[in-house]
């Protein structure tokens, strides 16, 4: 069993929400919702129902509850005893993320690591472009491509799903969408062709060849923003949208495409404690 699942079925069992849970943790509601359905497969058995009113734990679901509560508590007491060495890891470490994921998932990681260690600084560049290793702009990167050549040591992070996301304004002003053949009647909102970073992010043309592009930007969260208020259609990655965004997900059994994060950092790093710790902490926390 992956007892780091346990934290989010505790946080999960004690509310029942998944925004509750989500913000008790510092995380995005549908990471809870991953690491739950993950604990559900490995365990075989089905810890919650779901209702009118939330999430209610099954009878398997309270079993676990009684023995994940054990299992915190002699967590909480080995992190007592070695608690004292965690301040004594200081320094600075650089993390360089794309801007959509490293704003809605490395960030809040990373927020809960500089509250454990104090003494540990971190900068975190969020950027719509990749950060270059070569160049020193950072000591840990997490990019769309997975590095050929170089002296780096590189880890996959996970996989993550682009949807269509479009506002209830924009459908109900526009004309219906029944079919993929339907989206080339469509308005959308995308990337600056020539100002793409990555080829991983050119991905328009495998949905359709739209009638209209009404809005371009190099940043995902601007593109996310025009789809809020109703410029058109946006092939968004689905952890960044959320509930209270007002989205609608369009054609969810025909359009999904799967990208890939990866991170990397100098090999020469391996023998650095902060570089380590913070490797590990995202290595963990943002496989999803």
């Amino acid at each position: 069993m992956n007892w780091d699942h346990l934290q989010y079925f505790l946080a999960l069992a004690k509310d029942g929400r998944l925004i509750v849970a989500a913000r008790s943790l510092g995380v995005n509601h549908t990471t809870v919702s991953r690491r739950i359905q993950a604990l559900e497969r490995e365990m075989g058995v089905q810890l919650f129902s779901r209702n009118n009113l939330g999430f209610e734990l099954t009878e398997a679901g309270m079993q676990l509850q009684n023995i994940a509560h054990k299992v915190e508590q002699q967590i909480n007491g080995i992190s007592k005893n070695i608690g004292s060495e965690n301040t004594e890891i200081s320094g600075t470490v650089r993390v360089g993320a794309t801007e959509g994921f490293g704003t809605f998932i490395v960030g809040p990681i990373l927020y809960e690591l500089s509250k454990k260690f104090p003494r540990l600084s971190i900068d975190l560049l969020s950027l719509p472009r990749i950060v270059n290793l070569s160049r020193r702009e950072a000591d840990i990167a997490i990019t769309l491509q997975r590095p050929t050549r170089g002296p780096y040591l590189v880890t996959k992070l996970r996989d993550y799903e682009l949807k269509l996301y479009a506002s209830n304004e924009y459908l109900a002003s526009n004309p219906a969408i029944l079919s993929r053949g339907d989206l080339d009647k469509q308005t959308f909102i995308s990337y600056v062709d020539d100002l793409l970073f990555s080829k991983e992010l050119s991905y328009l043309d495998e949905i359709c060849k739209p009638k209209q592009i009404s809005f371009r930007s190099t940043s995902i969260q601007s593109q996310l923003q025009a789809a809020r208020v109703g410029l058109g259609v946006a092939v968004l990655p689905s952890f960044m949208v959320q509930a209270q965004d007002g989205l609608q997900e369009i054609l969810p059994k025909d359009i999904r495409i799967i990208r890939s994060f990866w991170m990397m950092m100098p090999n020469e790093y391996k023998k650095v404690d902060r570089m380590n710790l913070v490797w590990d902490c995202l290595k963990k926390e943002a496989s999803g």
